[in-house]
Order: C-alpha cells, then sequence, then structure tokens
C-alpha cells in the first residue's frame, strides 16, 4: 500500500471531508485535505532528512494523511477515534499488519491531549501537523467574526520548517503580525503544542527551536529549573501554565535549509 493510494482512496476521502465540515460547524480552523497532503509531505521529508528508509517514509506519510480521519466521529479523543477507523478501513488494503499498526498508533497518540510520541513516524507525524500555521488554515469569515484560534493563524505571515544542517536542530520560524496577534495570544494557544513537538524532536534524537519574528524561543531550554537562565528576560503566559516560562533570547536564526511547503 502506498501513500499515492491513500491520498486517491474515496471512503479515507469521504471520511475527512465529513470530519473537516464538522470542524467547521464548531468554528474550528481549515482540517482539509490540504491540510493533511501538507502533513503528510513534511513527516515524509522529515524523516527522509534524517535518513530514514523509503517505507517508514511512506508510512509517516500515509499516518500523515489519515491522521485527523477521527474528527468525522467526534472532536473530543478524535487521534484515538481516527486510530480505530483507520484500523477498519486499512483492513480492506494490501497493508501488512505491523505497517497498519504502525500507522495506527501514529494517529492515536498526534493529540497532545492524550498522546505520546512512540516511534519516529509518530514523532514525525506530530511535527509535521503541530508546526502547520498559516493564515490560510483560517476559513472564510469577516474578521470581526475571528476568535482567538482564527487571530492567531490569520496573523503568521510566513511559516518555515527548517532542519540544520548537522541535524542538530528542527526550527520553525514565523513571521507574526503584531497587529493581529499578541504574542501572548500565540502562546496561549501554541505553547503546549510546541512542547509536544520539543518531546517529538527527542525521539528523531535532535532539538526543537521556535523563531518568532526574528527573537529565538528556546523550547529546548524550557523547563522549572528557571535559574539557569535567570540573567534572561522572560515572560510568564497565564495562570493555566502554572509555572511554565518562555525565554526569550535576542538574536537570529541560524542558516538552516528549509523543507518545502
Amino acid at each position: 500500500m502506498r501513500y499515492k493510494e491513500i491520498e486517491k482512496n474515496k471512503e479515507i476521502n469521504a471520511y475527512l471531508t465529513k470530519g473537516n465540515a464538522n470542524l467547521g460547524q464548531l468554528g474550528f480552523t481549515d482540517h482539509s485535505q490540504a491540510h493533511c497532503v501538507q502533513v503528510a509531505r513534511q513527516a515524509g521529508k522529515i524523516l527522509k532528512r534524517f535518513g530514514y528508509s523509503g517505507h517508514e517514509i511512506e508510512l509517516a506519510k500515509i499516518a500523515g494523511y489519515m491522521h485527523d480521519i477521527g474528527n468525522a466521529i467526534n472532536r473530543t479523543h478524535h487521534a484515538e477515534y481516527g486510530a480505530l477507523l483507520a484500523n477498519e478501513l486499512l483492513k480492506d488494503t494490501d497493508m501488512v499488519l505491523e505497517d497498519r499498526i504502525t500507522v495506527v498508533s501514529a494517529i492515536g497518540n498526534h493529540d497532545e491531549s492524550t498522546g505520546s510520541p512512540v516511534d519516529v513516524i509518530s514523532a514525525a507525524l506530530i511535527i509535521a501537523d503541530k508546526t502547520d500555521v498559516r493564515r490560510s488554515r483560517v476559513r472564510q469569515k469577516e474578521r470581526s467574526a475571528f476568535d482567538i484560534h482564527d487571530r492567531v493563524n490569520y496573523a503568521v505571515t510566513d511559516s518555515k520548517l527548517k532542519i540544520a544542517e548537522d541535524k542538530s536542530v528542527i526550527a520553525l520560524n514565523l513571521q507574526i503580525d503584531e497587529n493581529i496577534c499578541s504574542m501572548y495570544d500565540y502562546f496561549e494557544i501554541f505553547l503546549e503544542r510546541m512542547m509536544f513537538c520539543r518531546k517529538s524532536v527527542e525521539i528523531l534524537g535532535t532539538t526543537f527551536k521556535l523563531t518568532a519574528n526574528g527573537r529565538i524561543f528556546c523550547q529546548q531550554s524550557l523547563n522549572l529549573q528557571v535559574d539557569i537562565f535567570r540573567e534572561c528576560p522572560c515572560i510568564v503566559v497565564g495562570d493555566f501554565y502554572q509555572k511554565i516560562k518562555i525565554f526569550i533570547f535576542p538574536g537570529r536564526a541560524a542558516s538552516f535549509p528549509v523543507l518545502g511547503g
């Protein structure tokens, strides 16, 4: 079973279409096939850059394309519903059992509220999914009707995922229009997701960095032992994150090769 066959599968696409329609009614940003293709291709590129096999790249792309299929059932626990649904759909293909289990496991673990990266397939899927931040994911509506999720995505004027030449860092570099969305708003929505990326890159043996508007938000150094960075300016992001702090370092991102969009 190849990724291209999955991408053209009518039953899989019907579930993805219904899931995106459901989320539209609930006010979520775009989760259409465009998002699925972006996640699939990015997950594949990540594993390719780290030297994984063509077979593993195919599995990551398949998991990436199908990862949000559970939204057709319910947004809550959509990762787990998606894993069960994907298992049934993939039974009707020629995919071998071991590969099906790997894909299902990645789908079931891709949501930060309930999952964890368990292997390189799930790690690549998580990174690709959580870094898909872009203006075009905002559904067509009046800007006066935007909620915080819409504002955060609409404010991103440029987004690039890069991997250092020596593979020591995976970096998400964003340009954010702070007239539309403050940094506080961004981290209110995305801090947990960025922490999930940090956890995922460890599976790949690398580190994660977020750069926004030329400022380096050093996610790799996020921990509760803040005395290590006591000389650095910081902001505290809301009571809901309790004692977690984000450290903002002046500087410029290193020059990394871009993983194409």
